[in-house]
Parts: structure tokens; sequence; C-alpha cells
């Protein structure tokens, strides 16, 4: 039996002090489930792996229903908490359409949402901070109208895109962990920084739990908690991880006609289980 809604954020929150949780991100049902039986206590979905998984670009390429459909099918086969990648919130990602968007992985029973903040209008990297802190407000109103609990992480790209001057990335990314804050945000998500004395400087002066994505030269999600990280993530990691193994066995086949080795497999009798 699904735990309720309710039940699942109250796990969330109370994961959040385990400095770090670490969330490993699904693209679909079946590596959820896997991330789950691999001790996973929290799962989140990647918009990038599940674009992908449908042959299509990152970057809100998919419909808000495409979208929604494959974290449907992620929320009813794991019994942790999920939080849902929800772009910039779908449609023309208005407040309006982020309040739809809400309600509508809410009823799936999600426990948190990844809103973020690009891409901008008018050909711009990132989106006006208040535009962006309306639409945190819009979830949260969205949330608190339907009678549902959500942890809403507040994603800032001004790293992960290289917004502005370097030396002024860090105050601004400070301004707005405030406003997404002020305006009702959770968590903040600061994916793109790998540099400890960066991290630590996020993990102090943001008001709230620090998100971070770990990605090749980051900290160890152990040195990332203990530099104040509240969450760790990994974006599309293991999908790219996942897409690798699957080039390299299909050119194996195809080129060497040979077919791997039985140990680098999961055993179909192992994976039966899994899924029923």
């Amino acid at each position: 039996m699904q735990p309720s809604q309710s039940s699942k954020v109250a796990e969330f929150r109370r994961l959040h002090a385990a400095r770090p949780l670490v969330l490993p991100n699904a693209w679909d049902a079946g590596s959820a489930r896997l991330m789950e039986q691999a001790g996973a206590k929290a799962i989140a979905t990647t918009s990038a792996g599940i674009s992908w998984s449908h042959g299509l670009p990152d970057g809100q390429k998919l419909t808000r229903d495409e979208m929604l459909a494959v974290i449907g099918r992620i929320v009813r086969r794991v019994q942790v908490p999920v939080t849902a990648d929800i772009e910039g919130g779908y449609g023309s990602g208005t407040p309006t359409d982020v309040a739809d968007t809400v309600r509508a992985v809410l009823a799936l029973g999600v426990a948190g949402i990844n809103l973020e903040d690009s891409p901008g209008r008018d050909g711009q990297k990132l989106l006006d901070s208040q535009q962006q802190a309306e639409r945190i407000a819009a979830a949260r109103e969205a949330a608190r109208t339907a009678g549902c609990e959500l942890l809403i992480n507040a994603r800032t790209d001004v790293y992960l895109f290289g917004v502005g001057a370097p030396e002024s990335r860090l105050a601004e990314t400070l301004r707005r962990a405030a406003a997404y804050r002020a305006a009702g945000a959770d968590c903040v998500f600061v994916p793109g920084v790998i540099d400890r004395d960066t991290i630590a400087t996020l993990a102090k002066q943001i008001a709230c739990p620090l998100n971070i994505m770990a990605m090749p030269g980051a900290p160890s999600t152990a040195e990332l908690g203990a530099l104040g990280v509240a969450r760790v993530s990994v974006g599309p990691t293991l999908t790219q991880a996942a897409f690798a193994t699957i080039r390299r066995a299909s050119r194996e086949l195809l080129v060497q006609g040979t077919y791997g080795k039985a140990e680098d497999l999961l055993a179909f009798s192992e994976l039966g289980p899994l899924f029923s």
C-alpha cells in the first residue's frame, strides 16, 4: 500500500536533516525501482533523462502531459518519496501554468518539485528574479488551496550557465536565493558549482537547505555534507552512465559480435521479481 502524499512530504522533510540527503535521479519507473532497491531513501526525477528516453533533447521539449505520465509511473512503482523536476512549469511558464502543473503533480502523490529560473525571456539565459518569485508563490498557493504539503526546491542556474562576470555570480545567486525563499521556496538548488569554498559560503549564507548537483570534479557526498549541503542530486549523470553502457554494449555486439560478460548483467531472475 502506498503511503499518503502528506506522509511522504513529512518523511521527505525529515530526510533533509541527514546532511546530506542523497537523491539519485530516475528517468523511468524501472530506474526508480533499481535506485530504491539500492537503498535510496528518496528519489528525484531528471527532466533531461526523461526527455532523452523519449528521443528528445532536454529543455522542456516534452509536453506537460508526457512528463506527468512518466512521473506518475515512477511514483506508483516506489514507496519512497519522489520529488519531480517540472523544469520551468510547462505551457508558457506563467504563474498560472506553474500552478496547473503543481496541482497535477500533487494528484500523482509527489513530495516535492524542482522549479528552475531558466530560460529567461527575450533571449535571456535566466528569468527575472521577481518573475521567478511569482512562479514560486503560485506553486505554494496551488499546494495550499489543494490542501497539500509540498517541498519546493527553487533552482537557479547562475553558475550552471555562467551568467554574468565570474566575480558577480555568488552575490547574484545569494540575491536570487533570498527572493525565492521569501516567495515560498523550502530549498534552493544551485547546480554547476564544484568549488568547495563557494559551496561552503552558499550553505552558510542561504537561509534554507542547499541542494548541490554532484558532477565530475565536485566533492564527494560526504564532503558536501560536511560543507553544510543539505541535499545532493546528480541530475542526468546516472542516465548518462546507463546510456554509455547501452552504446558500449551495442558497439561490442555489432563490431565484435560478442555480448559482454554474464557477471556484468543483472540476472533475468532478479529483474522479474523486482518489477512484479
